[in-house]
């Protein structure tokens, strides 16, 4: 698999496992620029990098906007929500149990 080979949704997010094992799951996310907003809150820790694109969330009440190599660590437990998202944006979320 190359993590570069996807489509871009017409809308929302997809979702693509790469690897669960043990405690950890490596998920890329390829987002459209028309998703539903989602408040998340997550029983395991979370880091982001964003691999193509940008991105503007809400974190915890607090305004974080993210872009190409930009990296992002999300507690469990701790409110997040996209608020904006350039079409095709691709991210690596490391989900952490």
């Amino acid at each position: 698999m190359n993590i570069f080979d996807y489509e871009i949704p017409a809308i929302s997010e997809d979702f693509t496992s790469l690897l669960e094992y043990k405690n950890i799951k490596i998920i890329r996310i390829v987002s459209s620029d028309n998703i539903e907003p989602k408040i998340y809150i997550q029983d395991e820790d979370e880091w982001v990098v964003i691999l193509e694109g940008k991105a503007t969330m809400m974190i915890d009440s607090k305004i974080q906007a993210l872009n190409r190599g930009d990296t992002l660590f999300i507690p469990s437990g701790t409110p997040h929500e996209i608020i904006d998202v350039a079409d095709g944006t691709v991210w690596l979320a490391v989900h952490i149990r």
